[in-house]
């Protein structure tokens, strides 16, 4: 049946356990002779996963690894690391470790607590600590790159743009706790496959909505869902809440890929025309869209250390979709295909068409700010580094192979390098 519910504000929400994440490793195992296993055994599996999934979550049972015990010398690094929370170079795989994997937990309560957000709208400390562990929970820990350390460091990188001047000096306490929420959620339960996967294979939440932005949706919708289950907002009004849901769904789904030359159209238009008024509710909000898909894009602009985990983990994450599609015999997705290609490439063109454009076009809009200069000189210095192994990865191929052929993709990127 449906697992949405209709809440009193009229914005469906996913229910927490209805759709349990389907380990495809489970899945796997179930193949005989290169076929998928009986619709019964399958039906099996997913059916002690939805029993286990809602029996501990949907009872408020939460993993007893979130309350977590840390010695001395791990909290006081944690702390000190908090108190640079505002810088760049903030490493969110440390603070990762120093937290005992409750990175994203621990940065909500603290930057809820350093923007006055608790008091403002008068949190309860512990609705507010159980709902975060809710969201952190309900990311899949065994995906390489969407995970709850992912979300992580997109807040980190959110809180940083939402103290740039030109945008801070108009947020509202509304706006920035709307900023951090988006970016904690945006995408929870993600399943670690891309959304033609999900098309391609009927998945349900492809028919759920209907093939359009069909994990932002679920991001969205889930967040509502927690957002009710542990009541957190509801001491406010019902049109407060009922603002904040649907807010809350437009900076999420602003996150789609798809539709990031609708978002650069729009910015570049508002910027050469110069008409962006940010004492308007609506051209703050554009921005505050703007800041959280710089954010969830932000790695190709950080510390090359930094920078270098985060595309190893994300194209993990795609080979690992092409060789389940490989093994179900379906079409392997673009930028899925280890063989073909490969990291250096796959960042080459990411930076040039996707990262650089959007950031190029929020440096415009901050001015020449100390944080726009560090991410610009990042995303440029990085891009000189993947060229450079992208072109020892060639050179080795050529002194391999004596005809001299370079594979197609090779080629490909080779051209898009010398796309200004």
């Amino acid at each position: 049946g449906d697992a949405r519910v209709r809440g009193q504000t009229g914005v469906l929400s996913e229910r927490r356990g209805s759709y349990p994440f389907i380990d495809f490793r489970l899945l796997n195992n179930t193949t005989l002779s290169g076929e998928i296993g009986t619709k019964k055994k399958v039906k099996r599996l997913l059916s002690f996963q939805r029993y286990f999934h809602a029996s501990r979550l949907l009872r408020g049972i939460v993993p007893q690894a979130s309350l977590y015990l840390l010695d001395e010398d791990y909290l006081g690094q944690a702390r000190h690391m908090l108190s640079k929370v505002g810088m760049w170079d903030f490493d969110i795989f440390l603070f990762d470790r120093l937290t005992n994997g409750n990175s994203l937990v621990t940065l909500l309560c603290h930057l809820f607590n350093v923007h006055g957000l608790i008091h403002h709208f008068q949190l309860d400390m512990v609705t507010l600590h159980r709902f975060l562990v809710m969201v952190q929970e309900d990311y899949h820990s065994q995906n390489p790159y969407h995970n709850a350390v992912h979300a992580a460091d997109v807040t980190q990188a959110m809180h940083c743009y939402l103290r740039e001047p030109k945008l801070a000096n108009f947020l509202t306490p509304s706006d920035i706790m709307l900023g951090l929420l988006a970016a904690a959620a945006h995408d929870v339960d993600h399943p670690g496959v891309n959304q033609p996967f999900l098309i391609k294979t009927k998945h349900h939440l492809a028919s759920l909505y209907q093939n359009v932005s069909v994990l932002e949706n679920h991001h969205w919708r889930s967040t509502i869902g927690m957002l009710r289950e542990s009541r957190l907002l509801a001491h406010l009004p019902k049109e407060v809440t009922q603002d904040i849901e649907q807010q809350l769904g437009s900076l999420i789904l602003a996150t789609d890929i798809n539709r990031q030359n609708e978002f650069l159209i729009r910015l570049k238009s508002h910027l050469d025309n110069q008409d962006l008024r940010l004492d308007d509710a609506q051209d703050r909000h554009f921005m505050l869209q703007i800041a959280l898909k710089c954010a969830d894009i932000c790695n190709p602009c950080r510390l090359w250390d930094l920078s270098k985990q985060w595309s190893e983990r994300v194209c993990e994450e795609f080979y690992r979709q092409g060789d389940l599609e490989q093994k179900f015999e379906l079409e392997i997705s673009p930028l899925c295909n280890q063989q073909k290609d490969t990291i250096p490439s796959i960042q080459i063109g990411f930076m040039t068409y996707i990262v650089e454009p959007l950031f190029e076009r929020w440096a415009q809009f901050t001015g020449d700010t100390p944080l726009s200069e560090n991410m610009l000189n990042h995303l440029r210095r990085n891009k000189a580094k993947w060229r450079s192994l992208l072109h020892k990865q060639h050179s080795s191929s050529r002194s391999n192979d004596h005809s001299g052929q370079v594979t197609g993709s090779q080629e490909q990127t080779l051209n898009e390098e010398e796309t200004p």
